[in-house]
């Protein structure tokens, strides 16, 4: 990693909520100031750096006085709103004391999904880093409901992270990295340094642990980190309180939990994989199985057992195996009423049973990513 980091020319780093409580379990205005002191050495160094920060929900519960969240989504949306403003505020004043600006950007699902304002995204990314401004992010969470949302601010970070072509995500989270075990009930349990493949049984091990206090916790992490190593860009999960973390990483330093990447996507591919947000689930057999998987094929009717959600031609889905495993996603050709009616049957019978055929496979393997 030490040879990466050398190389370095584009960070990002997500910043959780638990990273900037104090003792009170209120928002810190002096830990954003520790952060900026630490980015503005990053910057020193050639490096650029994009923020994707929580928070907003929490300063919202500090200015208005209330303690407990609350499980109202519209209450949860205005807190967002109201929060939003002093969280930019504490960004802004801690950053220009150590001279540098920063920007604020708020989006949604449908601004990655949208291709035209995903290129206006990364357009803008450019310019503000060009013009040596701090992009910090954040999900529009006052205007975010579940068909827009990026669920958490660490899926959010990986995508930004392979929007702007990042050397590295950076995730700084409230425990040191990956462990072995829970170590809040076994005091011996060991980090991993590094993790080569997300398989099951590190997203097991993950489930085991339940380390992280705020909204994502480790599975999230998780899946962030193999979002942005399938295009290419290592993950590093650290504790975002220890001293200097951010100067450490940069300079090599091998501290948390490092996720290696692993084959690099076509953005085509990514965009297949992650911009869509899944409509429905195709569960397939052990025969379509194999052939997804292994044999690089398409996915065809005969393989399809059964249907899930509903969703129109064109819309992403999931596929599944018959543990339900997400074994790909794609888009399908056919919609989940249609495919109800074709499912087991071979592409000849397409046509006798729908009275037309758009193509003989449901997913097509050039709109398909084996997950």
């Amino acid at each position: 990693m030490k040879e990466k980091t050398r190389a370095m020319n584009r960070l990002v780093i997500k910043i959780g909520t638990s990273v900037l409580l104090d003792d009170e379990k209120k928002i810190s205005t002096g830990k954003i100031r520790d952060i900026a002191r630490q980015v503005k050495k990053v910057r020193q160094k050639g490096i650029d750096v994009i923020i994707v920060s929580s928070g907003a929900i929490g300063c919202g519960m500090e200015t208005v006085g209330t303690k407990k969240k609350p499980r109202e989504i519209a209450k949860r949306q205005a807190l967002a709103s109201i929060g939003q403003v002093l969280l930019m505020k504490m960004y802004r004043e801690n950053f220009e004391k150590k001279d540098m600006k920063v920007s604020q950007i708020l989006l949604t699902h449908e601004d990655i999904k949208n291709r035209v304002r995903c290129l206006n995204l990364t357009n803008t990314l450019d310019t503000l880093l060009g013009m040596g401004i701090i992009p910090v992010i954040n999900e529009n969470d006052a205007l975010s409901f579940t068909e827009i949302k990026f669920g958490d601010n660490d899926n959010l970070s990986a995508l930004i992270a392979q929007i702007a072509s990042a050397d590295l995500l950076l995730i700084l989270s409230d425990v040191e990295g990956l462990f072995e075990r829970d170590p809040n009930r076994y005091p011996d349990a060991k980090m991993i340094p590094v993790v080569h493949r997300i398989d099951e049984e590190i997203e097991a091990t993950a489930a085991q642990t339940g380390s992280e206090k705020s909204v994502g916790g480790m599975i999230s992490k998780l899946e962030a980190a193999k979002k942005a190593g399938l295009y290419g860009i290592p993950t590093r999960v650290v504790l975002g309180g220890k001293k200097d973390v951010i100067l450490k990483v940069v300079d090599g330093a091998e501290v948390g939990t490092l996720f290696l990447p692993g084959r690099k996507l076509a953005r085509r591919k990514w965009w297949t994989a992650f911009a869509f947000r899944c409509k429905g689930a195709v569960w397939v057999d052990p025969g379509a199985e194999r052939a997804v998987m292994d044999n690089g094929k398409s996915l065809l009717p005969s393989g399809v057992v059964k249907i899930e959600g509903h969703f129109a031609s064109g819309d992403c889905v999931e596929m599944r195996n018959a543990s339900g495993a997400v074994i790909a996603r794609g888009i399908a050709n056919y919609s989940s009423s249609e495919m109800e009616r074709i499912k087991g049957l071979k592409s000849v019978d397409i046509e006798k049973e729908l009275g037309y055929k758009y193509t003989e496979e449901v997913v097509h393997r050039d709109n398909m990513v084996v997950i």
